[in-house]
């Protein structure tokens, strides 16, 4: 089966998110590509969500159809940004919708901000998902003992730069931690932006701790904690906590694209995750670009973004 994705990077109500990046079709075979998102509803109310175009100008979803390598000699993948560094907004990929834009979680009816526990403020990391990769919820990890969260791998850009929402960056692995969340297995990636003008002197995850001092403790820490305002116990981490290196997060990352492919190709029951694409030709839930065009049109008009709610910016003592 061939995942041939030509896809690519911007933003609109239309606005643009960076990467001209080359997809990987070939061990060595590149290909040009950028995307822009499409945004609709009124930003930080309940029908906001952020679609995906590619160069062609198709609808495009950031699970399925854009490549998770942006150049697979190198392990250079594609990442989707979903919350910028400093913002609170639980943006997420919409797994169970068609074509899977981004939109807000939702707790209890309302939209989810995650809490501020001292000395943090919102997300400490640009924080998204690795597109074409799946914790399947039915493999047991043979290394955590449980089961996949059911969603996109996600990453943690420890680059110098705050990216947008939406934005498709190229990053490098560096390692990655094993939360273990209600029970199931929630990989995070550590990674860097390959826009970074440090991004050469990162190479794995030794050099996070020798380069950047405090940050993956601070990391630790803010996956431990960032629910207890919520009232919810601390996480809890496979492996005592420890990151590792970068060689183990390849082969995480990788499983679950492998993972992700039985899942498109309906080898493994998706459940009630939606696996409508455009790019994928080979798989079962590939539409037309009409069908396509009428999930965003069905969405709301984009408008003027209600203001956020002024608890989000109070700060928890934990």
């Amino acid at each position: 089966m061939g995942f041939p994705l030509s896809t690519p990077t911007g933003s609109t109500g239309s606005t643009p998110t960076s990467s001209s990046t080359k997809e990987q079709t070939g061990q060595n075979k590149a290909v040009d590509m950028s995307f822009t998102i499409e945004e609709r509803g009124k930003p930080n109310t309940l029908d906001y969500r952020v679609f995906f175009r590619n160069t062609e100008g198709k609808y495009v979803s950031p699970f399925h159809d854009i490549p998770i390598y942006a150049d697979e000699a190198q392990n250079i993948f594609h990442a989707v940004v979903e919350v910028p560094r400093w913002t609170n907004a639980k943006m997420e990929i919409a797994t169970k919708d068609p074509l899977n834009p981004l939109k807000q979680d939702i707790k209890k009816g309302n939209l989810r901000y995650v809490a501020n526990v001292f000395p943090h403020k919102g997300y400490i990391w640009n924080y998204g998902a690795i597109p074409q990769t799946w914790e399947d919820p039915g493999h047991k990890d043979r290394d955590t003992g449980c089961c996949g969260d059911n969603d996109p791998i996600d990453i943690c850009d420890i680059g110098y730069k705050v990216c947008s929402r939406g934005e498709v960056i190229k990053v490098k692995v560096l390692g990655t931690l094993a939360l273990i969340d209600e029970g199931e297995t929630d990989w995070k990636v550590i990674v860097i932006n390959m826009e970074d003008p440090e991004a050469n002197n990162f190479n794995n995850i030794d050099d996070v701790r020798r380069l950047k001092p405090g940050y993956l403790e601070a990391t630790f820490e803010w996956f431990k904690k960032y629910k207890i305002p919520d009232g919810k116990p601390e996480n809890q981490f496979a492996f005592n906590g420890e990151f590792k290196d970068r060689d183990f997060a390849l082969k995480t990352v990788k499983e679950t694209h492998e993972f992700w492919k039985a899942l498109i190709s309906k080898k493994t029951n998706a459940g009630e995750l939606n696996c409508t694409n455009t790019c994928v030709t080979d798989s079962p839930f590939c539409c037309s670009t009409t069908d396509a065009k009428a999930v965003v049109d069905a969405a709301c008009a984009f408008g003027p973004e209600d203001p956020i709610p002024s608890a989000v910016d109070k700060w928890f003592y934990v």
